[in-house]
């Protein structure tokens, strides 16, 4: 398993154990835990606790300094629309797999229709498409299928 995936587990486990959707982590200490370099915690925050994925985060700094992880429970539609709003024009392979992946993670979408999801943003579904403008049609797909769920 990968260190990025270990972290995230490691959160993810915070925020479950927790009544109120919240983990608050000081880097260094869980970096200590986990066994790796404070700047993976960093990483792993940026890239898969950002409010496109459901979570808004707060850090003090200094002595007492802190993390604070919140996952932002909302009901399914404002879920989807939140996720919709906040693709943009163009999305890539990878940052489609995550949203796909969160979205089944969360219970927005179940394993069938995110396989249908991923099948159809897919490499092989954009083939035929000019590569200048796969992301484009790519983030079109995504969108209308997220907002079909409403």
């Amino acid at each position: 398993m990968r260190m990025s995936d270990l972290i995230t587990q490691e959160i993810l486990r915070l925020l479950n154990n927790s009544e109120m959707n919240i983990a608050e982590i000081q880097r260094n200490e869980l970096a200590n835990t986990i066994g790796c370099a404070p700047s993976q915690i960093n990483y792993v925050l940026s890239s898969r606790f950002t409010p496109e994925h459901g979570y808004i985060i707060e850090s003090r700094r200094g002595g007492g300094g802190y993390i604070r992880i919140k996952r932002v429970v909302l009901s399914q539609s404002s879920a989807l629309m939140h996720i919709v709003n906040s693709i943009g024009e163009t999305i890539d392979p990878m940052t489609t797999r995550i949203v796909i992946e969160n979205c089944l993670e969360s219970g927005l979408v179940d394993g069938k229709t995110a396989r249908l999801m991923a099948a159809a943003v897919s490499g092989n579904a954009m083939q035929s498409v000019p590569v200048e403008f796969r992301d484009y049609l790519r983030a079109s797909v995504l969108k209308h299928m997220l907002l079909s769920l409403i």
